[in-house]
């Protein structure tokens, strides 16, 4: 017996450190993303976190080796070239926070200067004037409730309002004569509208048009015309669509469609700067088709199958001859990638290191689709475990937003969890985008109890066929996704034997006095309304059912989160330890909302890997 204790004595900490050296590998996968290109399109300014926290760098257009621009302590969230090649716009987060600073730094990294006061105000780089003089942002410098567009002077650092808005107002593109901008309005989610304004502020003219509710995502104007704008938009349709709006007199005209389909939205687009041709972005299911759409003659060109399943974006080259992409999947991180317009050949820039990882070997996912208990037709991403045979232990991983999709991206925290004999389901419950404007209206206010039943529905689905074991089921998620666990955890108290709640909301009372104030404005739509709505709200609140549960959590959150803030984080911990339910608390003093610095990522996914495998297996 003496010999067996000393055997597992041994064992069990060369495991516990297998695990973490294995999964900190799979954490450190970096990535590469947001590219600009120089306005002579020789080289390409974008993102990686090849340094271990997300920076500025550039790379030859026709491959090589990247420079680093920059070294800051704090990530990078977005870079854009000027027009004129003399400096490089950067959005950086100090402490990962929503609290972005706008640069400009000298593309060989020089002169690195902060153009906004600094501070609490949050502050978005939205686009370049076309001489290369002024920068358009985002900032509730004027109001806390309200993120207006402003335009900044470059060289003195002066800064003027362009537009005031109510909620979150940002710019999406500039006319050639820098006269006009497309200004998008969200006042509340899931509804938008998008404005042609006069850089001077003497006119704006209201472009879309609708009965409530409707989104409209990206926008261009038509080469050197102002007064043509093509847009993503669903208003007259379930499912969004490529159009174009042309301006006469100050009015706009109806959405015309140009392409649409009817088993896909459109997820996106971008124009050349001739306004000759579209890059349209198909969302089928969760993964990206691409066409090449001929503004002049309405015909569209499939490309053929891209190497990865998602596109996170793209940028054309300076003649139109080029696209940058930004592409990754479940089995490959992001990556930059060339393409070329006329062949449709592509061409790999980047390499993301991957030390100790062989990609061929991670898992990719299949879909599965099944029944809410209403009979709503519902989907997920399932993870099997290469080591492992079903009935599986299973976490069932949901997304953030709510507004977001669950797509076959490359995650880390999936192929950790896979990789040590545990599945991963990853549903698109009511709510989730993706699926048409009607599916993802279907959890707002009080409807919201239908997408936490969707929780159970999504569980019986695996364990009647066999895939999930009902008694090593575990669930996570992050941000909305926290919420659905507490969710889980609280409606269904014998469901799971273990959960992670990733900076999840717990009491929407607390997350709406303490959010940003613009984030509480826009999500009265989504959640309820606290002054009006506090019956409504308070019963979707889990906080409120803490004494129902019984499954040892692991809570992880950003101490500098300001849109889920750490009050809904002690919430739990506080009120879990004193009923004496086991719970462990990971805090990061210095992260937001996520991780953005390679160390965290490692410490999180360690922890939750570690957590799941303690108690599913």
């Amino acid at each position: 017996m003496k010999r067996l204790l000393l055997l597992l004595a041994l064992a069990f900490p060369l495991l516990a450190d297998d695990l973490e050296r294995t999964v900190a590998m799979m954490a450190k996968v970096g990535f590469a993303t947001a590219p600009s290109f120089s306005p002579d399109g020789k080289r390409i300014a974008f993102l990686t976190n090849i340094s271990g926290v997300p920076q500025a760098w550039t790379i030859a257009s026709s491959g090589g080796w990247p420079d680093q621009v920059t070294a800051l302590d704090d990530p990078v969230s977005r870079v854009l070239w000027s027009p004129a090649g003399d400096w490089l716009a950067l959005e950086v987060a100090p402490g990962g926070g929503l609290n972005t600073q706008v640069y400009v730094v000298r593309p060989d990294g020089t002169g690195l200067r902060r153009l906004t006061e600094g501070g609490k105000e949050n502050n978005s780089l939205d686009a370049w004037t076309h001489d290369g003089k002024a920068l358009l942002i985002d900032s509730n410098r004027r109001s806390a409730d309200a993120l207006d567009a402003w335009l900044v002077d470059v060289a003195s650092g002066k800064m003027r309002l362009v537009a005031q808005t109510q909620g979150i107002g940002s710019i999406n593109a500039v006319s050639r004569d820098d006269k006009y901008a497309l200004l998008s309005r969200l006042a509340n989610r899931g509804d938008d509208d998008i404005y042609r304004i006069a850089l001077d502020g003497s006119s704006d003219v209201l472009i879309t048009k609708h009965d409530p509710p409707a989104t409209f995502g990206s926008s261009y104007f038509a080469g050197a015309k102002d007064d043509v704008v093509y847009l993503t938009g669903d208003p007259a349709r379930d499912r969004s669509a490529f159009g174009r709006v042309t301006i006469k007199d100050g009015k706009a005209s109806p959405l015309e469609v140009l392409a649409a389909r009817d088993d896909a939205e459109l997820g996106g687009f971008e124009i050349d700067d001739r306004g000759e041709t579209a890059l349209l972005a198909w969302n089928v299911g969760g993964r990206a088709e691409l066409a090449l759409f001929d503004l002049k003659t309405g015909k569209s060109r499939p490309l053929s199958r891209l190497p990865a399943d998602i596109l996170g974006a793209a940028a054309f080259s300076p003649d139109g001859k080029k696209i940058a992409l930004a592409l990754s999947g479940s089995a490959a991180p992001q990556d930059l990638w060339l393409l070329d317009v006329a062949t449709g050949t592509l061409q790999q820039l980047t390499r993301s290191a991957h030390p100790g990882i062989d990609l061929a070997q991670l898992v990719r996912p299949e879909l599965v689709q099944y029944t809410a208990a209403d009979g709503l037709p519902l989907s997920g991403w399932l993870y099997r475990p290469k080591e492992a045979k079903p009935p599986y232990a299973t976490v069932f991983s949901f997304h953030g937003g709510p507004e977001s999709q669950e797509r076959p991206t490359f995650n880390t925290q999936y192929q950790a969890l896979v990789a040590n004999g545990i599945a991963v389901f990853a549903p698109n419950v009511r709510g989730s985008a993706g699926f048409g404007k009607k599916f993802v209206n279907l959890d707002n206010g009080a409807l919201r109890v239908g997408s936490v039943q969707d929780i159970k529905a999504s569980v019986d689905a695996l364990v009647s066929r066999n895939l999930a074991d009902p008694k090593r089921l575990g669930i996570m998620g992050g941000s909305y996704g926290g919420y659905m666990v507490m969710a889980g955890v609280t409606e269904f108290p014998d469901l799971f034997a273990a959960g992670a709640n990733l900076f999840g909301v717990v009491n929407f009372e607390t997350f709406f006095a303490h959010s940003e104030p613009w984030m509480a404005v826009i999500s009265k739509s989504e959640y309820g309304d606290p002054e009006t709505q506090r019956e409504m709200i308070r019963s979707i609140s889990p906080v409120h059912k803490l004494d129902r549960v019984k499954t040892p959590l692991i809570v992880l959150h950003g101490a500098n989160d300001t849109n889920v803030p750490v009050v809904e984080a002690e919430q739990v911990v506080n009120t879990l330890k004193a009923r004496g339910v086991p719970v462990e608390y990971v805090l990061f003093p210095d992260e937001g909302h996520g991780w953005r610095k390679t160390a965290n990522r490692i410490k999180s996914a360690v922890a939750v890997t570690r957590f799941f495998v303690e108690h599913l297996k």
